[in-house]
Parts: C-alpha cells; sequence; structure tokens
C-alpha cells in the first residue's frame, strides 16, 4: 500500500513540473487525493461494504470536487491534473499511466445495463471538459483533445478532437477526411436543438394564426 501511495506522488512530480517540494503535493493537490480516497473507497467496495465504500467517495468529492464511483477499476500513476469537475462512473476501468484534466466526464449514456462506462488502456489522456460516454474502449496511447464528445470507440494510438469525436491522427498519420474539421466552427449540439425547437414554434404560430382567419 505504502508502495503505491509513493509511486502516486512520484507521478505528480513527473507529470506536473510546478510541483515543487513531496509536503506541497501531499498536502494541496487535490487530484492526489481523490486518488487516494478512491483507492480505500474501492478497497471496502470489493469487500462489499458498499455504505462505507460511498460515504468515502462522497467525502472525497466534497473536500475535492472530483467525483469517482468507488467501483471504478483504476490502475497505476493515475494522474488528475487541476480535477474539478472530473466525473468516474461505476464501471469504468482504467489502465497504467492515464491522464485526466479538469471537466472531464467518463460516464453512461443512460440506455446500457451492466458495463455501461469506458474503459481507457494504458497512457490514454483526456484533455479539459472532454466528455467519453458509454461502453467503449479507447485504445492505448491515445488522446482525446479538450472539448470532445465521444461516443465510439477509439483504436490505440489515435488522437480525437470534436463533437462527436473523429479520429485526425492515427498512428501518427493524419488522417484525411472528406469534411474537413474546422476547430472554430464545432457545431454545438444544444444551440442546434434550440434553433430547431424556435423554427418549430415559428411554425405552430404560423398555423395558429391561419386557423384564427378561417375561423
Amino acid at each position: 500500500m505504502f508502495k503505491t501511495l509513493r509511486e502516486d506522488v512520484a507521478t505528480i512530480f513527473e507529470n506536473d513540473p510546478a510541483a515543487r517540494s513531496t509536503l506541497e503535493v501531499v498536502l494541496t493537490y487535490s487530484g492526489l487525493h481523490a486518488v487516494w480516497g478512491h483507492r480505500m473507497a474501492h478497497a471496502f467496495y470489493k469487500r462489499k461494504f458498499y455504505f462505507i465504500a460511498r460515504i468515502i467517495s462522497q467525502i472525497s468529492r466534497f473536500f475535492t470536487g472530483i467525483e469517482i464511483h468507488p467501483g471504478a477499476k483504476i490502475g497505476r500513476r493515475f494522474f488528475i491534473d487541476h480535477g474539478m469537475g472530473v466525473v468516474v462512473g461505476e464501471t469504468c476501468e482504467i489502465g497504467n499511466d492515464v491522464t485526466l484534466y479538469q471537466g472531464v466526464t467518463l460516464g453512461g449514456t443512460g440506455k446500457e445495463k451492466g458495463k455501461r462506462h469506458p474503459t481507457l488502456e494504458d497512457n490514454v489522456l483526456v484533455a479539459t471538459g472532454a466528455k467519453v460516454l458509454g461502453s467503449i474502449t479507447i485504445g492505448a496511447n491515445s488522446k482525446i483533445g479538450a472539448g470532445s464528445v465521444v461516443l465510439k470507440a477509439v483504436p490505440p494510438n489515435a488522437t480525437v478532437v470534436g463533437i462527436p469525436g473523429k479520429i485526425v491522427i492515427q498512428d501518427g498519420i493524419k488522417v484525411q477526411s472528406k469534411q474537413k474539421l474546422d476547430h472554430q466552427n464545432i457545431p454545438d449540439p444544444v444551440e442546434e436543438r434550440c434553433s430547431t425547437l424556435e423554427q418549430r414554434i415559428e411554425e405552430l404560430q404560423q398555423q395558429i394564426g391561419q386557423c384564427k382567419k378561417e375561423m
């Protein structure tokens, strides 16, 4: 156990150039506190002490702003940078040397049962605000760009960006796409839905007005 705790601290020094001392890391890094809280909660969860596990995870969430379900399986050298708003679902499986940035969600779509959260293989990086949803696998050494929404499996050694996520680099080679991805004009599904509703409301108003005239 102590070897794992020391390894978690060493991982921060390897990934964060702002880390100055072990004391500073242990006392002030919320990502480290969340990982340690999860390791404790997961130990109780495996022994079927589910209530205690959830209490520990909720206390950790309160103090760190990071929500990791105690049922999630997390490997070695897991690094959460900044971390505020990170959510990791119950059936997530995370390999070794995985990095998550703030605002990342590893969640479900609400449709599956059983295994309903993502699997991240070794050395995966998920950038700020990205959402990886559903029982899909993100292959080893892959990178998920900031703000991306990933709903389909990603092969190893790939870079994914956009909404919905599209592979733009595979095995170090840029992937040619028939439709050029414009990073400055990535579609907003919420805005598109609102525009559709506004258009439909306008059509209904016109129909009501026509009915009133006929009456």
